[in-house]
């Protein structure tokens, strides 16, 4: 089975440093970025599976950086990750741009942020075999 890889989007370095020592035992790959346009940068060299952003950010914010996501990386699950959990804008953002998780600031690190995240990787792998599935039974039926 494939290691996957989750990249972590904040412009708190302090928040992804506290990301990165509480994953430290998590077997997935962690990647980070300080803001949207990093975060676009790595999308384009590296495959990445599951993406955690946080949504007020100076330049691209989250809601902005998930729009690009959704359009160009279908396939990645997005998680939100957030200290302003009523605001509009976060609410338009988990609905239109389909996230599966919002996970409010500040968090749980072992009862929330893991299993969030080891959800997220699952739903990742159950949306990929469903796919497969589908253009299986698409050749089956050209046949």
């Amino acid at each position: 089975m494939e290691k996957k890889t989750v990249l972590f989007v904040d412009d708190d370095e302090i928040v992804l440093r506290s990301i990165e020592r509480g994953l430290v035992d998590e077997l997935y790959r962690k990647l980070f970025a300080k803001s949207g346009e990093e975060a676009l940068e790595i999308l384009q060299r590296e495959e990445v599976h599951v993406m955690v952003t946080d949504m007020r950010m100076p330049g691209m914010g989250g809601h902005e950086l998930l729009k690009i996501v959704k359009k160009e990386y279908p396939q990645i699950v997005s998680i939100v990750l957030s200290g302003y959990a009523h605001s509009t804008t976060i609410m338009m953002a988990l609905h239109q741009e389909d996230v599966f998780k919002f996970i409010p600031k500040p968090w749980k690190m072992a009862e929330e942020f893991k299993p969030a995240i080891r959800r997220a990787i699952d739903h990742y792998d159950l949306l990929k075999e469903h796919k497969e599935m589908v253009e299986e039974l698409k050749q089956r039926s050209v046949k």
